[in-house]
């Protein structure tokens, strides 16, 4: 009797077990199917980059408004979201609006509208509270890929907030100074750099990178993570990219974006993919003020043709998080050039950026220690950017990854900015008018083609073209 009810037992665990794998099998299975395919090459060509600023993306500053709005970005062409850092901030010299420490603040409801520099982390493992919790983040990622969109984060590997766990269970991770106290950042001087609110890590340190490494991977493995943008790059070691983004591509392709423009961080085949595109943005600036030319414009194709390998990428940008709270808005800067020298950022070789608020003309600049929320009021650049997105995703001849398209210029007056861009038979035209006023533009071009923005079918049958003062003009075939 008892060896029945065994055997009997025996047979209805085994089958309930291999019930209960089927059932997980087909799960896995579902979870694939909405799953999107590992970030590639391919993607990086046609991509247009969007930097999520989540604390003032809404008025709820979470994680759930942005998400909400996800898939009106694919038709802005976005298919990489950065997202700003998402970690908890330090409580602990937390910065305040102005430059002191919010701790300084006497007034306590002022005190407390105060929430401090994304950039001074207090744990890398975990989500800020204030954006929501860990299930936010992961509906975030899943609707993102469900909408054919890759997630990287905004990581800080230079420094932590003060009160992030090393410094009191691992204070030989950080730079000390004379009197073996830990310092914030520092100039080759040995003067501040004016972060109080950050301490400063030590890339001597072997454990350290380690546990830098171990952190990043847990976004990786276990919040499918497509990559990250890493923060202040530059005081880092190359050798630690050498030797951390393997590792971390071993589990996942990943994309990977350094702020910095320097080559020496995208040698090879198994460092960062993109850099910033610091020195095209500053030129934009100065010839929409009059500061600089065409031939300077000439003298970086040169010098970017000359510096980096044919595969990196450079991103594009007329603002960002930090151009916007420091330097001022693209209409502060830019004026009434802003949208020549935005379609100028997705015709040039290299990634668009586009960051939170750009596509509702925002038009103040965001507040960097404090809450504040952009518009959600659609203008003038909406359709702007929706076009150059749909012809960034679509045309061949816009490619900037890998694998991108030529780039040629085209000979012209000393006002005048044209090129062509090429591949596999497509090709697009860039035409601009940098001066005060309208003019009568001889190009070396005949025959038809299309006005892509004004949608007109365009015959170019003396060569001349007549455009006004800082207008555009993309020509496609």
């Amino acid at each position: 009797m008892k060896k029945s009810v065994l055997i009997a037992f025996a047979f209805s665990t085994f089958f309930a077990c291999k019930t209960e794998n089927k059932e997980e099998k087909v799960i896995a299975q579902q979870e694939d199917k909405t799953d999107i395919a590992p970030i590639s090459d391919a993607i990086l060509e046609d991509a247009v980059i969007y930097e999520a600023n989540i604390r003032q993306y809404s008025s709820e500053g979470s994680f759930d408004a942005f998400t909400k709005d996800i898939p009106k970005l694919k038709q802005l062409g976005v298919k990489i979201i950065w997202l700003m850092p998402i970690n908890p901030i330090s409580e602990t010299k937390r910065k305040a609006t102005g430059g002191d420490f919010a701790s300084l603040i006497k007034d306590e409801a002022e005190r407390n509208k105060m929430l401090g520099s994304y950039y001074a982390v207090s744990d890398y493992t975990k989500v800020n509270p204030e954006f929501g919790d860990i299930e936010d983040f992961r509906a975030l990622v899943k609707t993102a890929h469900t909408n054919g969109m890759y997630v990287i984060l905004d990581w800080v590997p230079n420094h932590t907030g003060w009160d992030h766990v090393w410094i009191k269970e691992h204070p030989e991770f950080y730079v000390k100074n004379a009197k073996g106290e830990i310092t914030d950042p520092l100039n080759s001087d040995g003067t501040s750099k004016g972060w109080g609110d950050v301490a400063q890590l030590d890339y001597t340190n072997m454990a350290m990178q380690n546990e830098m490494i171990k952190d990043m991977m847990y976004w990786v493995e276990n919040e499918h993570v497509d990559g990250f943008r890493c923060d202040h790059v530059e005081p880092t070691p190359v050798a630690f990219w050498e030797k951390a983004i393997p590792q971390l591509r071993a589990k996942r392709a990943l994309f990977m974006l350094a702020e910095n423009d320097d080559a020496k961080f995208m040698k090879g085949t198994n460092l960062f993919d993109m850099e910033y595109g610091w020195k095209l943005h500053h030129l934009m600036n100065d010839i929409a003020q009059g500061k600089k030319s065409v031939n300077d414009f000439d003298d970086l194709m040169t010098y970017n043709q000359t510096t980096y390998e044919p595969n990196d990428i450079l991103m594009n940008f007329v603002t960002n998080h930090d151009e916007n709270s420091w330097a001022g808005t693209i209409y502060e800067r830019l004026d009434g050039k802003a949208e020549l020298m935005t379609a100028l950022s997705f015709m040039a070789p290299g990634m668009p950026l586009i960051y939170s608020g750009q596509e509702y003309d925002l038009n103040h600049r965001l507040k960097f220690f404090e809450k504040d929320s952009i518009p959600k009021t659609k203008g003038k650049m909406w359709p702007v950017l929706e076009k150059l997105g749909q012809l960034k995703n679509d045309n061949l001849a816009l490619n900037g990854g890998k694998h991108p398209a030529a780039y040629k210029r085209l000979p012209s007056d000393k006002n005048t900015l044209m090129f062509e861009r090429t591949k596999n038979g497509k090709t697009a035209i860039f035409i601009a008018n940098l001066s005060d006023e309208s003019s009568k533009i001889a190009i070396p071009l005949k025959g038809k083609y299309k006005d892509y923005m004004a949608d007109k079918d365009l015959e170019l049958n003396d060569g001349v073209l007549e455009i006004g003062a800082w207008e555009y003009k993309i020509l496609t075939n």
